[in-house]
C-alpha cells in the first residue's frame, strides 16, 4: 500500500514539474508566466511582435485569469488583465500619441469620442520612449486602468469603458499588425 502511495507521489509530481511554468521569450524579452495583478493571479496568453516599415518596435504579452483566442471577450471583459509593451525601438510622444490614436480611430472610433477627456487626459501622460522601457496597462474592476511607465504609475482611468477603448488597440479589427494580434492570442 504505502509502494502505491509513494508511487503515485513520485508521478504526480513528475507531471507537475513536466508543467511549463518557464519564462517565456519573444526577439530576446522575456516575460513570466504568471503575474498578480493588485492581489489578482493571472497567466501570460501569448506574446507578440509590433513592427512598422521592417523595424522592430515592441515585444507586447498579454496576461488574463484564464488563456482565451477570443478577441472580443478579451476586450469587454470586466475581469483583471493586462498588456505589457517592452520597447525594442524608441518612439518619440507625439509618435506615440499618432500611434494611439490612429489605433483608437481605426478600431473603436465611437468609444473614443465618448471618451475624449479621458483619451486626452491619456495623451498628456504619454512620454517618448527608448529601448527597453516598458509601458504597462492594467485593468482591474472597480479600479479602472493602470498606466505604468517603467514601473511608475502615470494615470488611472476609472471604469471599464477606456478599459475596452486601450484593449481595442491590440485587439480591434484592425490591430497595429495582425502578427501582434496573433501572438497575443496565442495563435
Amino acid at each position: 500500500m504505502r509502494k502505491t502511495a509513494l508511487s503515485l507521489a513520485i508521478a504526480a509530481f513528475l507531471l507537475a514539474s513536466s508543467i511549463d511554468l518557464h519564462p517565456a521569450t519573444l526577439n530576446g524579452v522575456t516575460l513570466p508566466d504568471t503575474i498578480q495583478a493588485r492581489g489578482t493571479p493571472l497567466v501570460l496568453n501569448g506574446m507578440g511582435l509590433r513592427t512598422k516599415y521592417g523595424f522592430k518596435i515592441y515585444v507586447a504579452g498579454l496576461y488574463l485569469q484564464q488563456k482565451s483566442s477570443d478577441p472580443d471577450a478579451i476586450i469587454k471583459s470586466d475581469a483583471p488583465r493586462r498588456v505589457v509593451m517592452q520597447f525594442l525601438h524608441g518612439a518619440s510622444k507625439s509618435q506615440m500619441a499618432d500611434a494611439f490614436k490612429e489605433s483608437f480611430t481605426d478600431n473603436a472610433p465611437d468609444a473614443e469620442a465618448a471618451l475624449k477627456p479621458d483619451v486626452d487626459r491619456f495623451f498628456g501622460q504619454l512620454d517618448a520612449v527608448h529601448q527597453g522601457d516598458q509601458m504597462v496597462f492594467t485593468y482591474i474592476p472597480g479600479t479602472g486602468t493602470i498606466f505604468v511607465l517603467n514601473g511608475g504609475e502615470k494615470l488611472t482611468v476609472p471604469g471599464p469603458a477606456f478599459a475596452q477603448l486601450l484593449f481595442s488597440v491590440w485587439f480591434g479589427p484592425k490591430p497595429p499588425n495582425p502578427e501582434l494580434k496573433k501572438g497575443l492570442l496565442g495563435q
